[in-house]
């Protein structure tokens, strides 16, 4: 399914409610931790950018570290924007706590967003696949970085990251799944969800932690 293009002045997806009332009547569970939360929900940065640049600062490191560097990284570069980090020196990239791979990663980034390689106009015409598809071209983009961009950024509703380690420890420890539960285990309880996986992928990592995660 192509979804229409998210406004910059939209960064609350529309759906969400209607995503809350459906999740609640399919999964007992979601129906005791949703209303815990109040009116806490997703937003974009409205900036793909920006999200691209988060999702590689988060890879394989807890979202404690990885705040820290984007905070210091932010500091480092203001605005945050290809042109400012592309001209920021490895060495004070490096001292933002990022490691030499992650500076090679967001330094090509920036470089293919300064030679328009990388066009998000055109993603909001993209399902999301084709955009896994197009952007794992790009170094230091997998699967799971491509997957963030699509929740945080572009608020598709059905996206399942399943090689997020906080959504599947999330999950068997909300469901008392035990640590050798597999991918169909994990499967049997998301698809419920559909197709509105992105929503209960975010309220599975507010019971891990409730303060918001932000791509």
């Amino acid at each position: 399914m192509v979804h229409p293009i998210v406004q910059d002045h939209n960064l609350y997806p529309q759906f969400w409610q209607v995503a809350k009332n459906y999740l609640m009547e399919r999964d007992s569970l979601m129906s005791e931790i949703i209303p815990k939360y109040g009116d806490l929900e997703l937003r974009s940065r409205g900036d793909a950018y920006q999200t691209l640049v988060r999702s590689i600062v988060g890879q394989q490191i807890s979202t404690k570290a990885a705040d820290s560097v984007w905070l210091k990284l932010n500091l480092l570069c203001q605005p945050m924007n290809p042109s400012v980090v592309w001209a920021t020196s490895v060495e004070d990239l490096r001292k933002a706590g990022l490691s030499a791979r992650k500076v090679e990663y967001i330094l090509d980034l920036s470089d293919k967003f300064l030679q328009n390689q990388i066009q998000p106009e055109n993603w909001h015409f993209m399902t999301d696949e084709e955009l896994v598809d197009h952007l794992t071209k790009v170094r230091g983009i997998g699967r799971w970085t491509v997957e963030m961009l699509l929740i945080f950024h572009l608020l598709r509703p059905d996206v399942l990251p399943l090689g997020d380690l906080g959504l599947i420890k999330g999950i068997k420890k909300l469901y008392s799944l035990p640590d050798t539960s597999g991918k169909g285990e994990i499967l049997a309880i998301t698809n419920r969800w559909t197709p509105y996986r992105s929503v209960g992928t975010w309220y599975v990592w507010r019971f891990l932690d409730p303060v918001p995660i932000e791509y």
